[in-house]
Order: C-alpha cells, then structure tokens, then sequence
C-alpha cells in the first residue's frame, strides 16, 4: 500500500486520494489494436515443392481458371467472328491478340488500379523485406488489398514480390500496357476479323499494327526483368522451381514466342506488299 494512505483514517478519504493520483485516460497507454490485414502479405513460407502442392491452394486455382475463362472467350470470339473456312494460323492469331486484350484489361488493368490505391498501412508495411520497408515513397499494391483481382496478385507476387508491392518502375510499363497495348491487340483482332469478312485478309494495317505491338512487348519484357538481374534479383524467388519455371519462366515467355512469331509474319506481309501470307509466298517460290 502506498505510505502516503497511512494518514488518511477513512475508507472514502484514501478512495479520494486514490482516484485523485491516478493519471487521466489522455495519458494512459491504449490497448494495442488488431489491424486487419489480407491474408497474404508476404512470399509464402513454405514454397510449394510440386504443381500438385500449389493447386491445393483456392486462390491458386481460382487464378489459374480465370486465366483459362480468357483463353477460352478468345476461342468462342473466334467461332463467332471468324468463318468456318478461316485458316488455322489466322485463327490462331486471332485468338492470341484476343487473349492478349482481355489480360491487359482484366488482370494488368487490376493490378494498375490497386498500384495506385491500395495503399499499405504502417502494420502491413512492417511485415515486409527490409528493402520493401526502406523504400523512399509510398508503398502500395496488390498485398494491401483482399479484392479478388488483387489476390490473384498476391499469388503471382509469391514469386516475384514487385508485383505485390506497386515497384514504380512495373507500374509505369504496366500502366502503357493497360491504355496502349490493350487496346492495340484489340485493333488487331478486329482488323483481321474485318478483313476476313470481306474476303480482304492481305489488307495490311493489321500487320503492322502486329510488328508495333510485338515490338513493344518484347521490350516491355526486357525492362521487366533485365534491370531486377542487374541488382542480383532481391525481389524474385528462383531457389524454388514451380516459382521460377511456371511462374516466372512460363507465363513470361509466352510474351516472348508470340511477339516474335506475329514479329516473322508481320515482317514477310510487309515485305510482300501485302500479297499473301509467308506459306504462300514459299509455295509461289517453289
């Protein structure tokens, strides 16, 4: 008891004195605060060792599907735009410039959005790397939001973290994809649909507008990556190989083969003023 109570014969007198010396509650400490935040927030603990792991995770295969409904709306595009008689190479470059818009808009368009609004709170930020933590600017990204859209994000950042935490540098290209090269492979996809409708499919705006987006793509990769290689890669995860060959190697180099083969067939319609495709032009050769 404190000895100050000592002189103080009456119960109600020491009570007084009591909540007279206790400090006023703008000076007591609060009780800390649970803070909400996403479930994932970091690269995963456990990588997974196998596909068969990684497809036990929801979001993962929610993911994957919704990457599959795009694919396969290109596909139905196709069926109905394009005549039953259309030949299979166009087909196929229809359905890839399709594809191709349809995850600049949905997925690219997402995770700009969130880049540049969901913004990290200071708890969120604590459970970061230290050269997540240490960034001059403010954080914000995909980690920071429970969206749908962002946790498909969430997924692809386990392997890479910039696409988690809004790098500016990826925001900035993403950003170009989302209002020029969307809307490109669109251009493309109606063109060819246009000109086989009207029995036109040598009419050339189409390929070029191919070679100019394939071109930028193929750069659009290389700065996506090459300056990360250059600082020794601190934000991608390769010591794990479903991160490194699907993640990383597989979904990224399908924007490596595509822009380089619309890059050849561009190339050889151009080159021919437009007079038929490369096959044809090798059997008038022959």
């Amino acid at each position: 008891m404190d000895k100050r109570l000592y002189g103080l014969t009456s119960p109600s007198l020491q009570h007084l004195y009591l909540k007279a010396s206790r400090p006023p509650p703008s000076c007591q400490t609060p009780a800390p605060r649970t803070i909400r935040t996403p479930a994932l927030m970091t690269a995963t603990a456990s990588p997974p060792a196998s596909v068969s792991a990684l497809l036990t995770d929801r979001v993962t295969v929610l993911s994957l599907g919704l990457t599959a409904a795009l694919l396969l709306a290109a596909y139905a595009a196709s069926r109905v735009s394009l005549a039953r008689t259309t030949r299979a190479k166009t087909r196929a470059i229809f359905i890839w410039h399709l594809f191709d818009a349809l995850v600049h808009f949905v997925l690219e368009g997402a995770f700009v959005y969130h880049s540049l609004f969901s913004a990290a709170t200071p708890a969120q930020l604590a459970q970061q790397p230290a050269h997540v933590r240490a960034l001059p600017y403010r954080v914000a990204g995909t980690l920071f939001s429970d969206a749908p859209l962002a946790r498909l994000w969430q997924v692809y950042a386990q392997a890479d973290l910039r696409w988690g935490v809004g790098e500016p540098n990826i925001v900035a290209m993403e950003l170009l994809t989302v209002l020029g090269a969307g809307p490109a492979a669109a251009a493309v996809a109606y063109l060819l649909a246009r000109d086989e409708r009207r029995g036109d499919p040598r009419a050339r705006a189409k390929w070029f507008c191919m070679v100019v987006l394939a071109t930028a793509e193929l750069y659009g990769g290389f700065m996506t990556f090459a300056p990360e290689w250059i600082v020794g890669s601190p934000n991608l995860v390769t010591s794990n190989w479903v991160y490194k060959w699907l993640y990383l190697f597989f979904f990224n180099t399908l924007w490596v083969w595509f822009p380089a083969w619309m890059l050849y067939e561009g190339y050889c319609e151009l080159v021919s003023g437009g007079g038929g495709s490369a096959e044809e032009e090798e059997k008038k050769k022959a």
